[in-house]
């Protein structure tokens, strides 16, 4: 079974870095999208780290992961 998910990295108040990530996203999506979305997610200044609100794009990335479940009866 292959897992993916969708790793948003922003930079917070205090210039540190910060990821929201989510699973499966769709096959489909494309970097505006994914781009339009991380500007609404600043813009909306809806999360708040520990240190402060998201203030800047860092990167975007889809990770897949193959998972291989083993039997141990």
């Amino acid at each position: 079974m292959i897992k993916r998910k969708l790793e948003m990295t922003f930079k917070n108040q205090a210039s540190k870095n910060s990821k929201i990530t989510l699973d499966n996203p769709r096959d489909t999506v494309t970097n505006v999208e994914v781009k339009a979305a991380m500007e609404n997610i600043v813009a909306m200044d809806v999360f708040d780290t520990g240190d402060g609100g998201l203030v800047e794009l860092v990167s975007a990335k889809i990770i897949s992961t193959e998972v291989q479940e083993l039997e141990l009866a």
